[in-house]
């Protein structure tokens, strides 16, 4: 590539097919002059949470196997009957996002990207392939510690006025890119900053990862 390439990559840490789409997304930014930039947009959080319930179970579970089909991500039968099967369980994404948020205020900053993948990958691997509840603050708190980040869980575990000012305004700034994109769904990509900004096919998160990585580089 011919100087840094912005890439803007809009997701939810619930959203299955975000999950599926994780090894093309850290493919690409492992790309040298690729700039990553991962924002949430809080789909299942705040307004967008709700209380688990036998319809969506059997929505996402039949999702699921379409997007390992297309991807090679597992889903185990331990999340399909803890988590999915969870009477009480909540379809909320507001502790993971802001747990996330808190790695990238605690992070390096020539780390901060590398440590918030890490971070939602281990917090969608505890609940797609462990089957652990990752809209419970606990489980979150401790998947953090054990990737060694302390500080961001510590954080995370009470979190101060200004990490959840940092969280609203990461989840607007995704909120408004998807507005700006008339982006209908997660997980989506935008080429660019700006008036040049595009929106790629999402599909290619699930296909070739040469094939991607040659149209971010077609700028």
């Amino acid at each position: 590539m011919t100087g840094a390439v912005s890439v803007t990559w809009l997701f939810d840490p619930l959203c299955g097919w975000c999950y599926g789409a994780a090894p093309a997304i850290h493919h690409l930014a492992g790309q040298a002059g690729v700039v990553l930039d991962p924002l949430p947009v809080g789909l299942f959080a705040g307004s967008g949470a709700f209380p688990m319930n036998d319809g969506f179970a059997r929505h996402a579970w039949s999702a699921d196997q379409r997007i390992a089909r297309l991807s090679g991500q597992p889903f185990t039968e331990a999340y399909r009957l803890k988590v999915l099967g969870a009477a009480a369980g909540r379809v909320d994404s507001g502790p993971a996002t802001l747990a996330l948020t808190a790695v990238r205020l605690a992070a390096p900053a020539d780390e901060v990207v590398t440590q918030e993948l890490a971070a939602l990958e281990a917090i969608q691997r505890a609940r797609y392939v462990d089957g652990e509840d990752n809209a419970d603050p606990a489980v979150i708190a401790g998947v953090l510690e054990r990737l060694g980040m302390a500080a961001a869980a510590a954080r995370f575990r009470s979190p101060d006025p200004s990490l959840a000012a940092a969280d609203r305004a990461r989840v607007a700034a995704g909120r408004e890119a998807m507005r700006r994109m008339d982006v209908r769904g997660v997980p989506a990509l935008i080429l660019g900053k700006g008036v040049g900004a595009r929106l790629l096919d999402a599909g290619q998160l699930f296909g070739p990862v040469d094939a991607l990585v040659a149209t971010v580089a077609a700028g």
